[in-house]
């Protein structure tokens, strides 16, 4: 296309507008009625269901992240142990496992979060912590103070 004049320039488009409105009514194209039609309508909703997308992203870490916290605290106290003791102890013995494995553990592998239970129990019970005194020292775990020489 050849421009004779700097106003007809300035009055041609041209192919980007085409393409980003197509991009526009791409993602509108579920829409019922105007909202899908009409590019000034279409928008304002594609621009309102991407905010909405993004939060739901963030809503959604959100809830896994209690519901791993939520199946640790639920085996950890079928074990006479609460959560918090169990991460304290786990940060003591240097075992950096995140919520989702642990929850994965609890879950799936009974024996090994009991495992893991013990050796954050008597790490803290070590530590002197007055949460964990009453609690018997778990038998399945060797310390320094109950290995003879």
């Amino acid at each position: 296309m050849v421009f004779l004049t700097p106003l007809s320039f300035m009055r041609s488009r041209g192919p980007d507008e085409f393409w980003r409105k197509r991009q526009i009514f791409k993602l509108a194209a579920h829409y019922i009625g105007r909202k899908r039609n009409c590019y000034s309508i279409a928008i304002r909703n594609v621009q309102r269901a991407l905010l909405k997308s993004t939060h739901g992203r963030e809503l959604k870490k959100e809830d896994m992240k209690k519901l791993w916290e939520t199946r640790i605290d639920a085996a950890s106290n079928e074990h006479g142990i609460s959560f918090k003791i169990l991460m304290e102890g786990l940060t003591r013995c240097n075992i950096l496992l995140n919520r989702k494995s642990l929850a994965t553990l609890a879950v799936w592998e009974p024996r090994t979060f009991k495992g893991l239970l013990d050796v954050a129990c008597a790490k803290t019970k070590i530590g002197g912590d007055r949460h964990v005194v009453n609690t018997p020292m778990p038998k399945s775990v060797l310390t320094k103070g109950l290995v003879d020489d």
